[in-house]
């Protein structure tokens, strides 16, 4: 068989006949081989009864959300390729041959995009159409370089097998996300066709949660992209905070009424800490989705270890812990020379400030060192 056109349903009756309906007129039209496979996720009312008389098949999946119900319904599929589609009739399944010549050619996922097919009046509600879906399709795209224009189109068609390898785990919403993020990691074959999003045809409210849905869009992308969520903002904290240490180290700056002394070189000497601290957790997370098996670049992970060995991380740490050291021991000396009575703090805390600093980081990269190459062990099976 060729094709499953797939459907989720939860609660359909009012649209499921149009949308099988369609599908099967769209088989019939195009001479596809092919199926309608319904999984339904715990329906009270008549849609599997509905999709059963017309023809369709009906899989049962117990496990509420949408993701699991689209991956049952992979799983179970007989297609080579699968088009899946919401069935609430806001897609029309008629015009599906454009992705199955996608397919055809070799292309592993195709996606539909609403925004160059077009989206009627009262299609999409004014939230998702003007920021939504073109801010976190935007953030997807920068975060994963794909050209994928709408991240979040519930059309769409793949070769069934290609995403069965790629893993796929997501329960809810963010399974759209996922399909495109975890094919773009694994270097299929991605590519893009218009489409026209309609009204749905349902009286009752949409299954989709703006805000809540959202956040686990906009959460599963950033946990799959270490670089934006650890690696970039622990840079930007460390060279602001190193760069303001160094300048408040010399002495106060002032900037027309306002100056800047001891009280802003604590501050900064803190985000120093906290992004470094974000860097290390950058590689760390890179390390264990390789060896996890979540990001297949293995020639990154060879990289980092022509530079990094626990030794050489002991020695860094063991430097920047007797810097903080002798910083220590001369801002004691200043309190010896004054016999340990009241001290100036303008002048004492322009070096312990520096000094704590270098503790926390000398004792952060020996243990994190430690911590990295845990990660490296191998565990028998």
């Amino acid at each position: 068989m060729e094709l499953t056109i797939l459907m989720p349903c939860l609660n359909e009756e009012e649209t499921i006949k149009a949308c099988v309906l369609k599908a099967q007129h769209a088989l019939k039209a195009n001479k596809i081989d092919g199926e309608i496979l319904i999984a339904d996720n715990g329906s009270i009312d008549c849609s599997p009864t509905i999709a059963k008389s017309l023809g369709a098949r009906v899989i049962h999946v117990v496990e509420k959300g949408y993701g699991k119900a689209l991956r049952a319904g992979i799983e179970q599929a007989k297609g080579k390729y699968v088009i899946m589609g919401d069935s609430d009739d806001s897609y029309d399944f008629t015009d599906i041959l454009p992705f199955v010549n996608r397919l055809r050619d070799g292309y592993d996922l195709v996606m539909g995009n609403r925004f160059k097919g077009g989206i009627e009046k009262n299609a999409m509600p004014f939230l998702h159409k003007y920021l939504g879906n073109p801010v976190l399709s935007f953030i997807g795209r920068l975060f994963f370089k794909t050209s994928i224009g709408d991240f979040h189109c519930g059309l769409r068609g793949f070769n069934r097998s290609s995403i069965l390898d790629i893993g796929l785990c997501s329960s809810g919403m963010e399974f759209a996300s996922e399909m495109i993020v975890k094919s773009s990691l694994n270097n299929l074959k991605i590519s893009e066709v218009p489409i026209k999003l309609y009204p749905d045809g349902r009286s009752k409210r949409s299954h989709l949660r703006t805000w809540r849905d959202g956040w686990r869009h906009l959460r599963f992308l950033l946990l799959f992209s270490p670089k934006w969520l650890f690696l970039y903002p622990g840079l930007v904290f460390m060279m602001i905070g190193m760069l303001t240490t160094a300048v408040l180290f010399q002495g106060p700056v002032k900037i027309g009424a306002v100056q800047f002394d001891i009280h802003t070189m604590l501050y900064s000497a803190i985000t120093i800490v906290i992004g470094f601290q974000l860097v290390t957790l950058y590689f760390l997370a890179r390390i264990f989705a390789i060896k996890s098996g979540l990001d297949n670049n293995n020639e990154w992970l060879k990289k980092f270890n022509r530079y990094f060995s626990l030794e050489k991380g002991l020695g860094t740490g063991v430097f920047v812990l007797l810097s903080g050291v002798i910083l220590s021991v001369y801002s004691f000396s200043i309190w010896n020379r004054h016999l340990f009575g009241n001290l100036n703090p303008l002048h004492v805390l322009r070096f312990v400030i520096p000094a704590v600093a270098c503790l926390l980081l000398g004792i952060q990269i020996i243990f994190n060192s430690f911590f990295t190459s845990i990660l490296h062990l191998k565990v028998k099976q």
